[in-house]
């Protein structure tokens, strides 16, 4: 009896649930928000679930896990802020900053793979994903409003800086320990 070759998997049991773990976390976080009355863009937590995720399944994994959240929102679950879903809230102002969470996801996600050991750029990348966000989300958030930049800065970004900055410490703090707990076998 001759023996098959043994394959390599695209992803392993441990790998799809952790990705399924951290899909349920983002949809756990991600309705949690806190709306603002001079702006449509609410305090959501969704990017503190992204960075963790990030931090736990890597660029890639993390990449898909985060996609994954959103084609559960687009289908109707109210895995969104204020507990909402569709289509439309991704056509929405806020659309822009959902979309913005992947390119978060690829950047923080590539910082953290490459140099998980140096806090200094695993908050760099961190920075970096979430500009990159705020760029995606304001231009949108100027798109949809009729706004221009400044305005969908003023609107979109300034007020959560603050926030966001928290988000990304308490990210540093929590992230490499649950990174260390789930590489352990």
């Amino acid at each position: 009896m001759e023996n098959a070759p043994i394959q390599k998997t695209f992803i392993t049991t441990k790998q799809l649930t952790l990705v399924g773990v951290m899909t349920a976390v983002t949809c756990i976080l991600g309705p949690f928000s806190i709306p603002l009355p001079f702006s449509p863009v609410p305090i959501s937590f969704t990017n503190l679930a992204v960075y963790l995720t990030v931090y736990v399944l890597g660029m890639k994994f993390g990449t898909i896990s985060f996609i994954t959240y959103l084609l559960l929102g687009a289908v109707g679950l109210p895995v969104f802020s204020a507990f909402t879903g569709g289509i439309g809230k991704l056509a929405g102002p806020t659309g822009g900053y959902l979309i913005g969470f992947i390119f978060l996801a690829l950047i923080a996600g590539f910082f953290i793979d490459h140099f998980a050991a140096r806090l200094p750029y695993a908050l760099l990348g961190m920075v970096l994903g979430t500009l990159i966000c705020y760029f995606f989300g304001t231009t949108w958030l100027a798109h949809q409003m009729n706004l221009d930049f400044p305005a969908a800065l003023a609107a979109g970004v300034i007020p959560y800086l603050p926030g966001d900055l928290v988000k990304i410490i308490i990210a540093t703090l929590l992230g490499p320990k649950l990174r260390a707990a789930t590489l352990r076998q």
